[in-house]
């Protein structure tokens, strides 16, 4: 990864919370709640799946950057959503902990070397090694993949 690609990557990151906050404010519980079927997320649960998994890729990132030969623990999004009571918590306490969690990652980020972006662990699901670069570049994605999905499901919850 190109320090330009990591950059970019890294001020992308940066741009999703406030895109999330601004996406979601004053949103009605019906349209937090709209589920397209019941095995699809609705606008709160994928609220807390990007809580969690701010909590996830960054402790990935601190077991590639910190531990001999780490191996990252799978987990199962669905059953996170199922079971860690993502439409109990209020919205706006997931998107402020989403936007705290990531300025908190994006510090760590923004020190990396080029040789910390080749360190890695083992992902059991993928059956082999991950680099802390393609952690880096999910990061830079995964908020704007999200927010086109709360867009998708607010258009749906007006109809």
């Amino acid at each position: 990864m190109t320090e330009a690609e990591l950059k970019k990557h890294l001020d992308a990151a940066e741009k999703s919370p406030k895109e999330i906050a601004a996406a979601v404010s004053g949103l009605s519980d019906t349209v937090l709640r709209y589920k397209p079927s019941p095995d699809k997320w609705c606008v709160q649960e994928v609220l807390g799946h990007l809580a969690d998994m701010e909590i996830v890729l960054g402790y990935r990132v601190r077991q590639m950057l910190a531990d001999t030969k780490p191996v990252i623990a799978p987990l199962d999004q669905d059953a996170w959503a199922r079971n860690l009571n993502y439409l109990d918590s209020p919205p706006a306490e997931l998107v402020a902990f989403y936007g705290i969690a990531r300025h908190h990652n994006l510090r760590l980020l923004r020190r990396l070397t080029p040789a910390d972006l080749t360190k890695s662990a083992f992902h059991p699901e993928m059956q082999r090694e991950m680099t802390v670069a393609e952690i880096v570049e999910r990061i830079g994605v995964h908020g704007a993949n999200h927010l086109a999905q709360i867009e998708k499901l607010k258009k749906m919850a007006n109809q």
